[in-house]
């Protein structure tokens, strides 16, 4: 295909609407609508406890109350527990929540009651009225308290041990022992949490005339809440309608479904007759959707005397919360994306998912491989100080080569096949970013700033990351009378700029005008199947999907007006949505072509374009193909062969203060790998915010419970994240383009990648800043300062070092 537009930097369409206030979030649906109801819940104030009476009489007077559920008012599918999305054998023992809690909470924020009322206000009251009796239990906090196990988050689980996985390629442990040399690490990433602009929201209405059901959620999975709600109400899934409004942001907590309000909110339209919506706040978020990151590591690691890595041996702890709703993705994730760019000769890795008595754990952006990644660079940069050499030198050493791709590991990724990554360029990447950040002077640097009483320290770190993930997306493409062209996609959009770059994609596969292309995501009214909006996977499948689609539809175009020109169809172009008979002036635009492809059809005046009588066509042959069908349209799935891998490097200068241990970044720089770029711009914008996002993760962001399971920094007030002074002001950015072979655009995933390194760049900094070792995730001046005291007298051991022989 011509590449006008895919590859060109395109300002995002959608924005001006989202900047002039203009969105439509599922807080704004049916305000109009008198009938409309509201709903609040009821969450445990205890971590763990069993639930002995509830007392709902004091809320069914109060004025504005239209009803009440708890566990024994639901039936069927409903009481049931809900269901584990990703199933495992190595999750032996996962579990997950009921819709509304029965005989036993097990994390502070898990629902026990829903309430309906007029408004909100009321709801609330009503909430605060009901009386529950409970028996306090010990509840479990933190891996520590997990792994020693003298308390159970679940009684038929008393070692707290939902899961073990090991996989292994070679032997890591004999080649550890042969090793010239060796290191142990500890290395701990603590929990924080997506904390979106926009809260978990839902809106039902029932129809009961045509016992349809229209959802609206505030999800990344349309298509699942579909499939979920349809089930659980003893619904056909033809008659449930799930839209995907606005989104302000889902970062991975919103993939989870279905919610506990997705399911009662539905139950409540049906049960009531009239529209219901539930809005969650701030606080409850905090306490009721879900974390992620908190994992311990130990790291075994053999090397020899130019810091090729010849054995690496990990194991780890992974806090999955109170329940396994999402299965073992996320500690999946990380032990094999642990191995970023490298090839250790031989690999072992083995974790265990432990329960805990807190908020669940489902993907946050990066998903298990922030953790992977500050793992494996740690680990680079342990073996450079043993070594005393430049941290590049060492992990050129162990790069896998250009020429050694397609690049088997010899474990089973995620999506349960081969870890074989597709294409890279690591040596170039490095030698860009090198040049980006000023690697080479950095020295010369550091001295300038020592002698003006200022600490500078420079890090880099490396990850690969797994993107496209299938199994599937569609899409469906149709050209309208008019020439405009409609576009429907299944997974739902939070702000990635969907409508612009699949836009893109069509104007150049088709031949039309950007502007009249115009993109629908997230609807199961246009399309009902669907996978979701996860693991950096919307440009791969839906537009791949896309492309294949409109593919179909220029197909058809082109034998239509080959008929009507009377010309091979080899000599035909489309541009600018008319087609052309090349050398000739001959031409037919695409709306015509649509009007043509009906077989039962207005036939239009040349001059006026108005319809002038009903036509069946030529009586000499059928109206329609055998292979054909009315309309100019294509649809089509992609479904990639297993996933690609997107990779980058980043680099980052810090300074921190000596009196304050404030931590300062002075320059920041990104070399970037997702193959063809549709749209530079809008990947460049995915990198700032996630650059922004793990300036949190890395420095501000963590979920303080205390030892009874208490969440004690559950608002934007104890939250400490970063604003924009703390955010690198630029950010220096340089792409590599390593096509992928295994879709059609050569394209892969870019969403995650501002985050994943992040832990591991600013630890390195720091540590290179402060001459000692960094080794748990994130720091704060104050942790800093402490870390200064208790070095002040000592060396710099980064590690604990065991020469061999």
């Amino acid at each position: 295909m011509t590449t006008k537009m895919f590859g060109a930097k395109v300002p995002r369409v959608e924005d001006q609407r989202f900047l002039r206030g203009q969105g439509r979030y599922v807080d704004d649906l049916l305000t109009d609508d008198p009938r409309l109801l509201h709903s609040a819940v009821l969450r445990s104030p205890h971590a763990h406890a069993r639930i002995v009476d509830i007392d709902v009489s004091d809320v069914l007077d109060v004025e504005g109350v239209v009803a009440v559920w708890t566990y024994d008012d639901l039936a069927g599918a409903m009481a049931e527990p809900l269901p584990l999305l990703i199933p495992h054998p190595a999750l032996t023992h996962g579990r997950t929540q009921y819709a509304l809690a029965k005989d036993e909470v097990n994390y502070v924020g898990e629902a026990i009651a829903f309430v309906v009322a007029v408004d909100r206000y009321v709801a609330e009251d009503a909430v605060s009225r009901i009386r529950v009796a409970y028996e306090q239990l010990t509840p479990v906090v933190g891996i520590a308290a997990a792994r020693a196990a003298t308390s159970a988050v679940h009684d038929d689980v008393p070692d707290n041990v939902g899961a073990r996985m090991e996989q292994e390629n070679g032997d890591a442990r004999a080649a550890i022992a042969r090793a010239p040399h060796t290191l142990t690490l500890e290395l701990d990433v603590e929990r924080s949490a997506c904390t979106p602009m926009e809260g978990r929201g839902t809106v039902a209405r029932w129809d009961p005339d045509t016992s349809r059901l229209t959802v609206w959620s505030s999800t990344q999975t349309s298509t699942g809440v579909r499939g979920c709600v349809a089930a659980k109400l003893g619904l056909d899934l033809a008659k449930v309608d799930v839209v995907t409004p606005d989104v302000g942001g889902g970062f991975g907590v919103k993939i989870n479904h279905p919610w506990p309000e997705e399911l009662l909110v539905p139950l409540a339209a049906m049960t009531l007759g009239k529209p219901v919506k539930f809005t969650e706040d701030r606080r409850e978020h905090f306490i009721s959707s879900a974390h992620e990151r908190a994992q311990q590591h130990h790291v075994e690691v053999g090397f020899d005397d130019d810091g090729r890595v010849l054995g690496l041996n990990v194991e780890f702890w992974h806090d999955h919360g109170a329940y396994t709703p999402y299965g073992l993705i996320v500690p999946i994730i990380t032990s094999t994306q642990l191995l970023g760019p490298y090839k250790p000769q031989n690999y072992r890795v083995a974790f265990e998912s432990l329960y805990t008595n807190t908020v669940i754990v489902t993907p946050y952006r990066g998903a298990g491989r922030p953790q992977g990644c500050f793992v494996m660079e740690r680990t680079m940069d342990a073996i450079a100080a043993y070594l005393g050499k430049d941290r590049t030198e060492v992990r050129s050493t162990n790069f896998i080569q250009p020429d050694e791709f397609p690049y088997e590991h010899g474990l089973v990724f995620q999506d349960g096949r081969e870890l074989t990554y597709d294409s890279g360029d690591y040596p170039a990447s490095l030698a860009k970013l090198k040049a980006l950040v000023g690697w080479d002077e950095f020295e010369d640097f550091r001295a300038e700033m020592a002698a003006q009483g200022r600490r500078v320290g420079i890090g880099l770190a490396c990850y690969v990351e797994g993107t496209g993930v299938g199994p599937y997306e569609g899409a469906h493409v149709h050209v309208e009378t008019s020439g405009k062209v409609k576009v429907a996609t299944g997974l739902t959009t939070q702000g990635q700029g969907h409508q612009t770059a699949f836009a893109q994609i069509v104007a150049d596969t088709l031949g039309v005008r950007f502007e009249d292309v115009e993109i629908t995501t997230g609807d199961t009214r246009k399309m009902p199947y669907a996978v979701g909006t996860f693991a950096s996977r919307a440009a791969v499948m839906s537009g791949s999907a896309i492309h294949l689609a409109a593919l179909r539809a220029k197909e058809k175009a082109l034998r239509i007006a080959a008929e009507a020109l009377e010309a091979s169809e080899d000599d035909l172009e489309i541009a600018d949505g008319v087609v052309s008979v090349r050398g000739t002036d001959a031409s037919i635009d695409l709306g015509t072509i649509a009007v043509l492809s009906n077989p039962l059809r207005y036939a239009f005046d040349e001059a006026s374009k108005a319809a002038t009588q009903f036509s069946v066509g030529d009586p000499g042959k059928p109206p329609v193909a055998e292979d054909d069908e009315p309309g100019l349209e294509g649809k089509d799935f992609y479904s990639p062969p297993r996933s690609t891998f997107a990779n980058g490097m980043h680099a980052v200068i810090v300074e921190t203060d000596p009196d304050t241990a404030e931590i300062r970044i002075l320059k920041y720089a990104v070399v970037h790998d997702c193959g063809h770029l549709i749209n530079p711009m809008i990947v460049e914008g995915q990198i700032h915010g996630g650059v922004a996002q793990g300036v949190g993760g890395a420095l501000y962001e963590r979920m303080a419970y205390d030892e009874s399971g208490q969440l004690l920094n559950a608002s934007f007030m104890d939250f400490l994240m970063p604003y924009a002074t703390e955010v690198p002001t630029s950010i220096d950015i340089d792409h590599l383009e390593t096509p992928s072979p295994l879709n059609p655009l050569g394209i892969k995933g870019a969403g995650e990648a501002g985050v994943i390194p992040s832990a591991a760049v600013f630890a390195a900094a720091i540590e290179d800043a402060e001459g000692f070792p960094i080794t748990s995730m994130p720091i704060s001046p104050s942790e800093l300062f402490e870390l200064r005291l208790a070095h002040t007298d000592e060396p710099h051991p980064t590690t604990t070092p065991t020469t061999a022989g």
